[in-house]
C-alpha cells in the first residue's frame, strides 16, 4: 500500500542520513476505506491524489513549526505492507490520515514530491496565513490555496541528493 509521509527538505536530509524516515509514531496519508467511502466515484490514482494533497497540506503546517526550513512542500511516497496502516478517526476532516507505528526505511520510499523553487513566495504566505485560515478568515484560506495550487513535481529515490542540493 501507497502512503505519503509530509516531511521538510531537513527532515528528508535527516532521513536520508540516518535510513529511515521516524521516529515512530508518524502521520501519513493513504488511501483508506473512509476515503473510498467518502470518494466513492474515484478511482485508485485520483484516490492517492487526494492523499498526496492532504500530506502536502501538512507539510505547510510541518513548515510552520520549523521557520528555518526552505519554504518549499514536501511528500515522501513510501510502501508499507497492506493493511498496516490503522486510520486515524479522530478527525473525520482528514479521511486519508493514517498512523504509522514503525520508522519507514528508506528503502521503501518509491519517489518524493517537492515545490518547485518558483513555489516558495506562495508557500511562505500559506505558512504565514496558517493561523488566521484555521481561524475561518477567508482571505487566510485563499493565500493558503495559493500554495496549493502548485502542484509538486515528482522525483524518483536516486534524484534525492540533487533536491536537497537545490
Amino acid at each position: 500500500m501507497r502512503v505519503y509521509l509530509p516531511c521538510t527538505l531537513p527532515e528528508l536530509a535527516r532521513a536520508v542520513e540516518t535510513g529511515e524516515l521516524g521516529p515512530a509514531p508518524l502521520t501519513g496519508y493513504a488511501v483508506t476505506p473512509a476515503l473510498v467511502e467518502w470518494y466513492a466515484s474515484g478511482d485508485t490514482e485520483e484516490l492517492e491524489y487526494v492523499a498526496l494533497t492532504e500530506a502536502a497540506r501538512a507539510s505547510l503546517r510541518m513548515l510552520a513549526d520549523d521557520p528555518a526550513a526552505p519554504p518549499r512542500r514536501v511528500v515522501v511516497a513510501a510502501e508499507v505492507p497492506d493493511g498496516s496502516l490503522p486510520h486515524n478517526g479522530a478527525d473525520l476532516r482528514e479521511k486519508a490520515r493514517v498512523r504509522l507505528t514503525e520508522p519507514i526505511p528508506m528503502t521503501k520510499v518509491a519517489a518524493v514530491h517537492v515545490d518547485d523553487l518558483r513555489a516558495t513566495g506562495d508557500v511562505k504566505a500559506a505558512v504565514a496565513a496558517l493561523p488566521d485560515a484555521d481561524q475561518g478568515d477567508d482571505d487566510a484560506r485563499f493565500t493558503v490555496d495559493g500554495a496549493e495550487a502548485h502542484e509538486l513535481l515528482w522525483y524518483a529515490t536516486q534524484e534525492i541528493p540533487d533536491i536537497l542540493d537545490s
